[in-house]
């Protein structure tokens, strides 16, 4: 950590917010016709570090695992899943109205105050359903309502005994999915942090009922690990366990894994104790059995879940706040994004120092070698230096320049984003020497 970023800038979440605008991250939706509330468009650079987090998260809970899976379920549900589920019934924020401004407001995070004009005039609260209701077919009638999913859990428990069967896993093991879910917020904000449309990463964790309890200490243990790992400050973070009164209706015990954004602390992922809750209503309700027979004991039982469950698009805008830096670089001010070179958009840009000729060929040369390795960005645009700076700005950790030297020597120079440091690097090394320092 720099001194600069030790004193986080008090207008951090502007100066995100207008980065992301200008460099192609993140664009309002539909801009060109006024926009549309609380919706976001990824760019160029967004959809490659959304993509990254989603990847490293993946990695760590599927690929370097042998005991979970992945699934890729429905968007689209049968109302009948969310009945059984209990979020019909239980899904619900308390939802007041201003009467002197007519804005809406959760309740429970505003007080007895309008936050837009002051008012004490507001309504009483009323439960306000978050599901995104549709019809599935021709006819807008009862029988054909449909869900879009406010979370990808429930795919997760109603192909349990599919997975069960078919992967040959027995408890404790894991289902993991990433994808989109959809709740009708009452008051998004924030930029992407809350938001109507948003991605999950969750995982369901099926488990012998008596090691329930030592399993949710395990999985908040890794996941607080995971986010320090990718280059969180750990004083930026902090486990809190829910009061009895905050339990949602399936918990027993649940956690929440914290950041502190410019706004104050707030929830990067839930990890949850569901018990069986959500098997056995599913169970119930469908008439299968999801249970697991453990042949080796005699035993039959529903397994308990313990569940991570961290929002993507989030989790990408506190590794942005976290990686985001200003210094001075040979005694001009210079924006950084010091990202952990698993998530940066790019990981190598490629410069040939002149737009002559005579370095194009070898400079697309050193580019393809680097392609098949990882994510590379080519700018021949303005000088070296502002090159440079561009770089810096959207997180790429190294740049290769080709300049005409390298025609001589057949070399290249590795500039580090964060010490700026430069190394001549033999371009039949190129590839090692990067791999080394990205993987």
């Amino acid at each position: 950590m720099t001194e600069a970023s030790a004193d986080r800038p008090a207008d951090l979440l502007e100066k995100i917010v207008n980065l992301c605008k200008r460099r192609g991250f993140v664009f309002p939706s539909a801009e060109i016709y006024g926009g549309f509330r609380s919706t976001y468009d990824y760019g160029p650079l967004g959809v490659l570090l959304l993509r990254n987090v989603k990847d490293a998260w993946w990695r760590a809970m599927v690929q370097l695992r042998d005991d979970v899976v992945g699934l890729d379920a429905a968007l689209l549900s049968s109302p009948k899943i969310w009945a059984a589920s209990g979020h019909l019934e239980n899904f619900t924020d308390p939802l007041v109205d201003c009467r002197s401004c007519h804005e809406r407001w959760r309740a429970d995070k505003i007080g007895d105050r309008c936050p837009n004009c002051g008012s004490t005039d507001l309504t009483e609260p009323r439960s306000f359903n978050l599901m995104f209701k549709t019809h599935a077919g021709p006819v807008e009638e009862d029988a054909t309502v449909a869900y879009l999913r406010p979370e990808t859990a429930q795919g997760m428990f109603v192909n349990f005994a599919g997975v069960l069967q078919t992967s040959r896993k027995k408890p404790p093991f894991g289902i993991a999915q990433v994808g989109k879910s959809f709740r009708n917020e009452i008051t998004p904000q924030n930029f992407v942090f809350r938001t109507r449309e948003f991605e999950q990463m969750e995982m369901e964790y099926f488990v012998p009922p008596g090691e329930a309890d030592a399993w949710f200490s395990y999985w908040l243990e890794e996941r607080f690990r995971w986010y320090r790992d990718l280059g969180i400050p750990e004083e930026r973070l902090r486990l809190r366990h829910h009061q009895a009164d905050e339990l949602s209706h399936y918990s027993a015990a649940t956690a929440d894994v914290e950041f502190l954004f410019p706004w104050g602390w707030d929830e990067l992922e839930g990890i949850a104790n569901r018990t069986d809750f959500d098997l056995s209503a599913h169970a119930a309700a469908s008439g299968e059995k999801l249970e697991y027979f453990d042949q080796a004991t005699g035993e039959r039982y529903t397994p308990h879940v313990i569940e991570p469950a961290a929002g993507a698009t989030r989790t990408m805008m506190a590794f942005l706040l976290s990686a985001y830096d200003e210094d001075e670089v040979g005694g001009e001010p210079r924006s950084v994004l010091r990202l952990d070179p698993r998530l940066a958009p790019y990981q190598v840009a490629v410069l040939p120092l002149s737009k002559k000729d005579t370095l194009e060929p070898l400079a697309r040369r050193v580019l393809g070698l680097l392609q098949p390795l990882c994510m590379c960005d080519y700018d021949v645009t303005q000088s070296i230096g502002k090159r440079y700076r561009r770089q810096d700005e959207v997180g790429t950790p190294y740049c290769v320049t080709v300049d005409f030297d390298s025609l001589e020597d057949g070399a290249v120079t590795v500039r580090d984003r964060d010490s700026t440091d430069q190394t001549r690097v033999p371009i039949a090394g190129l590839v090692d020497h990067i791999a080394a320092r990205i993987a």
